[in-house]
């Protein structure tokens, strides 16, 4: 098979898993861990000192979303703000009805919380998507119901990179049922696109830190004023009761300073993203027998690719890539260790042999085209060679 050789270049293409942290976000903790450590519920000066931080985050987030300050809460990641939301809001409003919907494709911090509220006697419809991997807004507006308390569509899909109509699906809600609540998973979104939950409809938003070069273990929660939503961790009642426990000071501070950096620069480095994604398509379609999953072009997400390779095994190719020095996933990061099909990837309707042969790139501000060439003439060269030791 492949020998291992003197690599030539490191390039890292799994950004959608975990993302680089900037030199001036690591700084930055490390400040606070060695400098201004102090608790922000201590009301000595340290404390005074690290509950600024809190405020230059809060009201970061505020800007960025352009929502109030009093509606962000930071928690453990996007995990922990998926599960407030959904399990928070059904349980909230129950007495209201006990039907959820949201889509097969989402990320299993949305996909298990649902099934949790299945077996707690909450009816969840899932909505189909297309070969693209988008929702049809007529069948959303079908699945509404007066008894709906809560819709969780994700803004981009993290394996396949699909783009939803957020902005059209939360009018479309809110115009069938305005007391439905509407949750927006932006994990993969959030740092990629600017996001305006106030203008889009949106009533509760997921984020995390290290999606977009910040540190990981901290993520948001945007909870619109007024939407019903219990807390499900109790403790000493910081951050108004709805997510108990001593906050991560270096963690919020590092996160905030993370999303200010990428929204300086947001539109450009959106640009060279499609660029470069745009460039990894053209290089592998002269390739035989290689199929691009998802929205082409800018239909989709600016920093995700989703490939399938007939003949050969993801787990394959992700590690003679690795041999090369490029890192990729054979899809999401959260699910990587389990042997079943990719929900998503079944969902889109790709075919059955190809499940297993499907390898994700995804991209960041740091990727150069030098990186890209280097992948494109790597898979080349690989792929041929694994697909003869497949047949023998």
């Amino acid at each position: 098979m492949l020998r291992r050789e003197t690599v030539a270049m490191e390039v890292y293409l799994d950004n959608s898993a975990t993302t680089r942290c900037f030199n001036e976000v690591a700084l930055l903790m490390h400040k606070i861990m060695c400098e201004d450590y102090g608790n922000p519920s201590s009301l000595h000066h340290k404390g005074v000192e690290a509950e600024n931080y809190l405020r230059y985050a809060g009201e970061t987030f505020a800007k960025l979303l352009k929502v109030n300050e009093k509606e962000i809460f930071f928690t453990s990641g996007g995990t922990e703000s998926d599960n407030i939301a959904l399990i928070g809001a059904a349980m909230a409003g129950h007495r209201r009805g006990r039907h959820l919907i949201t889509t097969p494709i989402e990320h299993p911090a949305v996909l298990q919380p649902m099934a949790y509220l299945e077996d707690q006697g909450f009816e969840v419809t899932y909505l189909s998507v297309d070969r693209q991997g988008r929702i049809s807004l007529e069948e959303l507006e079908q699945a509404v119901r007066p008894d709906t308390i809560l819709v969780s569509i994700m803004h981009t899909n993290n394996e396949i990179g699909s783009l939803q109509p957020i902005a059209e699906a939360g009018a479309l809600i809110k115009g069938r049922n305005p007391q439905t609540l509407f949750h927006v998973d932006a994990v993969q979104g959030f740092g990629k696109a600017r996001i305006y939950p106030g203008k889009m409809q949106i009533d509760m938003l997921s984020a995390s830190g290290h999606k977009l070069h910040g540190p990981k273990g901290i993520g948001l929660l945007y909870l619109r004023e007024g939407a019903k939503v219990n807390p499900i961790t109790y403790g000493g009642g910081q951050q108004r009761g709805m997510r108990s426990g001593t906050e991560n000071l270096p963690g919020i501070a590092g996160f905030a300073k993370a999303a200010e950096l990428v929204y300086q620069n947001l539109d450009r480095d959106v640009e060279k993203m499609y660029a470069l994604r745009e460039r990894l398509t053209h290089g592998v379609k002269n390739m035989e027998n290689v199929v691009v999953n998802g929205c082409p072009g800018r239909e989709g997400a600016p920093h995700i690719l989703s490939l399938s390779v007939r003949g050969v095994r993801s787990e394959v190719l992700l590690h003679a890539l690795e041999e090369r020095g490029i890192y990729v996933s054979a899809g999401s990061a959260c699910a990587a260790h389990k042997p079943q099909p990719s929900a998503t990837l079944k969902a889109v309707g790709v075919e059955r042999e190809l499940l297993g042969s499907t390898i994700r790139f995804s991209l960041s501000c740091f990727t150069t085209e030098e990186e890209i060439d280097y992948t494109v003439q790597n898979l080349s060269e690989i792929v041929p060679i694994l697909r003869r030791y497949t047949r023998h």
